[in-house]
């Protein structure tokens, strides 16, 4: 497949089959691998941080329900697909900053059919704040970070609560946290999803309304990798708990209320 330049980023992307899993695509930005994309089986997620997300969204409402979800940070739309094919009917919205990157990705990988997406270019927050996204989202995925190179509006507690506030009241916000060890940048992104949690007005706490969720190794922090930040109003279900770590990748762990305080502060 053909490639296209990001103007915004200035790198380039490309689409390429992946020679392990027929009918499977691969995007890759700037050489990086960034997204899988199973166009036979939508409902097959490849990368593991990505596999654990959709676990916790299908703990989100009942099995098959459709929900409102919000996606920042589009990359192949891998998580919109799973959407689809687990939930059909879902109203999705989509946050990139690249044009190109989504012109390219629908262009060359098609949604599902009857997927119901509308699609906003531009910053996350900017997008948030001052644009056309509305209402309440049973789901929000925050996947825009890459370490400390993350862009420093999206990583503090005011964008948090303002996350927060478009949240349903049973609602799950979900963030993706890449780092390197000793996972600076992801105890700091616990650090303010909890001071945010503090000052919702729906009385969130970090005991209560946060949870991360890894392959076990990773919160010993000598490996780079992707932690799941699972946040919302409620308290968390600990049914939740047992369900993903049976769900997997295996292994797995769920980290909340004071093991969770203890990985934030060491």
């Amino acid at each position: 497949m053909t490639g296209r330049f990001l103007r915004a980023s200035g790198l380039h992307a490309d689409i390429e089959p992946d020679g392990r899993v027929p009918g499977a695509y691969i995007l890759s930005i700037g050489g990086a691998e960034q997204s899988h994309v199973d166009l036979r089986d939508p409902a097959h997620v490849f990368y593991e941080y990505l596999r654990r997300i959709a676990n916790v969204v299908d703990l989100a409402g009942p099995a098959g329900q459709p929900l409102r979800c919000l996606h920042l940070g589009a990359g192949a739309l891998t998580l919109a697909r799973y959407i689809q094919a687990t939930r059909p009917g879902s109203e999705q919205h989509a946050v990139e900053l690249e044009r190109e990157l989504l012109d390219f990705v629908i262009d060359k990988l098609p949604l599902p059919e009857g997927t119901d997406l509308t699609v906003y270019f531009g910053d996350a927050r900017q997008e948030v704040a001052f644009g056309a996204v509305d209402g309440e989202f049973d789901v929000i995925v925050l996947d825009v970070f890459a370490g400390e190179d993350a862009p420093a509006h999206l990583t503090t507690p005011d964008f948090y609560g303002e996350l927060l506030e478009i949240l349903a009241p049973g609602g799950v916000l979900l963030v993706n946290v890449g780092d390197d060890p000793p996972l600076r940048f992801a105890r700091r992104q616990v650090q303010a999803l909890a001071e945010a949690l503090a000052a919702d007005p729906a009385g969130g706490t970090i005991p209560g309304s946060l949870a991360a969720i890894a392959e076990a190794g990773m919160f010993s922090a000598r490996y780079p990798g992707n932690i799941v930040l699972a946040a919302a109003h409620r308290p968390w279900p600990q049914d939740w708990t047992q369900a993903l770590l049976a769900a997997g990748p295996h292994p797995a762990a769920v980290l909340t209320g004071p093991e969770l305080e203890a990985f934030a502060g060491s």
